[in-house]
């Protein structure tokens, strides 16, 4: 098998690729007849998917992986228990799940990446969501401690009333773009010329 594309994808933090590089090598192998299942990396295969936001992909792949490589691999179960907590929508569980195991070398980087990214999911999220919220609530939708969520939402300009505990969210302003389309405005000079004249 070659796995030098999932190689390089992970060496160059392309892991927006990482899932569909897994899933072609995988339909390449299977259609070869070749026998992939104990040298597949599985962990990495579904970490992709949860990158990728693909939580029915993740979950077809664990039900379709070998009971042996579910039982008896740490980091896939460990990828997995993100998965469960995204699918339940448990946002503080995500980041336990993250920082409950101790992730190899190849993995690292994409974890950390899709930590990252799930933060500012979640934080526009909040953005989108509330006009206030707690700084309690801020922590677990971040996955922070207190004192972290309070620095970080500073740094986006929301206030924070150290009084009540409440954060009031400075929602982005909503920038609509006009499009003008030459055949339109072609049509309304020729009508403005026609009640002119």
């Amino acid at each position: 098998m070659d796995f030098s594309p999932l190689s390089e994808a992970l060496a160059s933090k392309s892991y927006e690729r990482i899932a569909d590089i897994c899933d072609e090598i995988m339909l390449q192998v299977a259609a070869e007849g070749v026998s992939f299942q104990e040298d597949w990396p599985y962990a990495i295969h579904l970490l992709g998917h949860i990158y990728a936001g693909d939580i029915n992909s993740m979950r077809f792949l664990w039900k379709s992986m070998p009971s042996a490589v579910k039982d008896n691999q740490q980091e896939v179960q460990a990828a997995w228990k993100i998965g469960q907590k995204l699918w339940v929508r448990d946002y503080g569980g995500v980041y336990e799940a993250i920082r409950g195991f101790d992730w190899s070398q190849e993995a690292q980087g994409l974890v950390a990446a899709f930590s990252d990214l799930y933060t500012k999911k979640m934080f526009q999220l909040l953005q989108s969501a509330y006009s206030t919220i707690s700084i309690q609530d801020t922590a677990l939708f971040l996955g922070m401690n207190e004192d972290d969520a309070r620095n970080y939402v500073r740094q986006q300009g929301w206030i924070v009333d150290p009084a009540s505990q409440m954060i009031t969210v400075k929602k982005q302003p909503i920038i609509t773009e006009q499009k003008l389309n030459p055949s339109k405005l072609q049509s309304l000079t020729e009508y403005v010329f026609h009640l002119e004249h």
